[in-house]
């Protein structure tokens, strides 16, 4: 396996009748993913007809960028820190989860390690999710990040405040370089459809958790400006501007469309991050000119962890790296921080 597309046919065959990897991974009715919603698990689709999948993708489709090609050569600094932690781009993994549910096609802790590893072997970093199926004794994303050294994020579905704080601390003993809570996983179907309970988190139980912990807290899964100023006011250090792939409510908007909201009320004090719809680095160049400073990406990783393992991974991170490269060299911005509004046509 050599390229990118061997790696996306390899998966197209692996998750055959669950995702068909087309070219355009952008959740229209007649796609596999959003067929296969109806009476079941939501799968790689969105909740309900996909609206809210559809949105991150429109969204950053309406955006365009402004060219700019006269001036000084320069070679692009693509270089992120990320609390500490230098990073080859501002593009981490995202905290996807329950990929052994996809034709066995992989399993749990293999797909785990083929993120971490990939996103390490392209400089980078990801995330590491949560589901039903993890047991607090026996959870897949804290044994891939103890295998990686603590190099990998924990982001806890908002279970029982006691259950989280044990979690956490485990995190952190692992040498995690921040960790979080997906507080709209209490929207999630598949707890629901195992009988597992999460939970709505208040200001208070936010502020435990993040008091709980030496190490950077990041809420993810906001939406709204007066959820960042919650969270905010609670001491975390970082937000995740996301609707969960769509996957949890139908009929919102694309994450680009309230981004700009939520960093004009919260960027200022708390780190911004974004995820939903990303493709490529022209997508993530559109994130980062909105205020962003990074972005998390997920459909893309899942095809590429089963399709190729952490070379699959790391092929697909090294593509979003080097789009993204060209979208700063063609709009003429020579490093992260000349990115703004203004390239934004």
């Amino acid at each position: 396996m050599t390229s990118l597309e061997d790696v996306r046919t390899a998966a197209r065959e692996k998750l055959k009748g669950i995702c068909a990897v087309y070219p355009v991974c952008d959740g229209a009715a007649e796609r596999i993913c959003q067929r296969e919603n109806y009476g079941k698990a939501i799968g790689l689709g969105g909740a309900g007809l996909g609206g809210s999948f559809r949105a991150n993708v429109e969204a950053l489709a309406n955006l365009k960028l402004h060219t700019r090609v006269v001036g000084d050569p320069f070679d692009p600094n693509l270089s992120f820190d990320f609390f500490g932690l230098q990073l080859s781009m501002p593009i981490l993994g995202a905290s996807t989860s329950g990929m052994s549910s996809y034709n066995n096609a992989i399993t749990e802790l293999d797909f785990c390690r083929a993120t971490l590893a990939g996103c390490r072997q392209a400089g980078t970093l990801s995330f590491r999710g949560d589901t039903w199926f993890y047991e607090e004794e026996d959870h897949f994303a804290l044994t891939s990040i103890a295998e990686e050294a603590g190099r990998g994020v924990a982001i806890f579905k908002p279970r029982d405040q006691q259950t989280l704080f044990r979690l956490i601390a485990r995190a952190e003993e692992l040498g995690c370089p921040a960790v979080g809570v997906d507080l709209d996983g209490h929207g999630s179907t598949n707890f629901a459809r195992a009988g597992k309970q999460v939970y709505r988190k208040s200001a208070s139980d936010i502020a435990e958790l993040v008091h709980s912990t030496k190490l950077p807290f990041i809420a993810k899964g906001l939406m709204h400006p007066g959820d960042a100023v919650v969270c905010a006011d609670a001491g975390v250090a970082a937000v995740v501007v996301s609707n969960h792939g769509g996957r949890v409510l139908d009929s919102t908007p694309g994450t680009a469309e309230v981004l700009p909201g939520i960093v004009e009320a919260v960027g200022q004090r708390v780190l911004v991050l974004a995820d939903g719809g990303i493709r490529n680095g022209y997508d993530v160049l559109k994130m980062l000119a909105l205020g962003a400073k990074a972005v998390l990406v997920g459909r893309d990783l899942i095809r590429a962890g089963i399709g190729g393992g952490a070379l699959g991974v790391q092929l697909q991170m090294e593509h979003y790296r080097t789009t993204l490269r060209q979208a700063l060299l063609m709009t003429g911005c020579s490093d992260l921080a000349s990115v703004g509004r203004h390239v934004l046509a």
